[in-house]
């Protein structure tokens, strides 16, 4: 299938250009759902096709910086990066392969070395696209999070593992749970007003949640591990099992929990 991606705005910096990758490969994975193909079939084809189009795409707009992304080898040059683009081409390959759902996201996000306060470098740039919403949400043009809506606490969980802890942890806030999929899509479901916090300790890697967590940070939003550290990326093992993102009131009370009670 031909796929004409198009041009970024000109002399588009880093904040813009994450969003045009992400809304880019957004549009490929669109006309990938509409091949006919199901299943296995067509969550390969998605990962594929998105992160082919990335790498691509950054190898033309962004020549030297290395990339970290799920679908691709892990070059360790990214250690002695000074910018090193963390992709997840396609985030929630299941909800990708079901149509209609909407809860699936490409991540964009940039890590430079010379940033962060302890000079162990930081995410400087994010965007998070969800395709089948018509949405592209960016460090570019931070989301202004609305005021709470909901009267308890709505806190995103699995739609298909929600973990044993997760239960007193919503007891205690007394709030409820709103199920989903794509890490990135519950990220962007606390920017949106649609839940409240998303607290995640079953397994990630730094693709996961490096451009969600950029978008969050933008938004005014709190993000750490859940024992309240700072989340690392581009580090030698991409593993970063957990991670907090709420609205700034909800933190104290939701890392006290976690801290008496813990996650396993």
């Amino acid at each position: 299938m031909d796929f004409d991606p198009g041009r970024p705005p000109t002399d588009a910096d880093d904040h813009v250009l994450a969003g045009w990758l992400a809304e880019t490969a957004g549009r490929r994975l669109l006309g990938v759902r509409e091949e006919g193909l199901e299943g296995r079939a067509l969550k390969d084809a998605g990962d594929r096709a998105a992160h082919e189009l990335l790498m691509e795409l950054l190898g033309e707009h962004r020549p030297g910086d290395a990339v970290l992304s799920e679908e691709g080898k892990d070059d360790k040059v990214r250690l002695s990066s000074a910018r090193v683009w963390i992709v997840d081409p396609l985030d929630g390959t299941r909800e990708f392969s079901e149509p209609p759902r909407d809860d699936w996201a490409v991540h964009v996000a940039l890590w430079e070395a010379a940033a962060g306060p302890d000079g162990e470098g930081d995410l400087v740039a994010g965007a998070v696209a969800q395709p089948a919403l018509g949405r592209t949400f960016t460090t570019a043009a931070p989301a202004v999070v609305p005021p709470r809506t909901a009267q308890k606490p709505r806190i995103a969980v699995s739609r298909s593992r929600p973990p044993e802890w997760i239960g007193p942890l919503v007891e205690a806030l007394d709030g409820e749970l709103v199920a989903m999929g794509s890490a990135g899509a519950k990220v962007i479901s606390v920017v949106r007003d649609v839940t409240d916090a998303y607290v995640h300790a079953g397994g990630q890697y730094e693709w996961d949640s490096a451009a969600p967590v950029a978008v969050a940070r933008a938004a005014g939003l709190f993000t750490s591990r859940v024992d309240g550290s700072p989340l690392r990326y581009n580090q030698d093992d991409v593993y970063l099992p957990d991670l907090v993102v709420c609205r700034p009131e909800l933190a104290d009370a939701i890392l006290a929990h976690l801290a008496a009670h813990g996650t396993g």
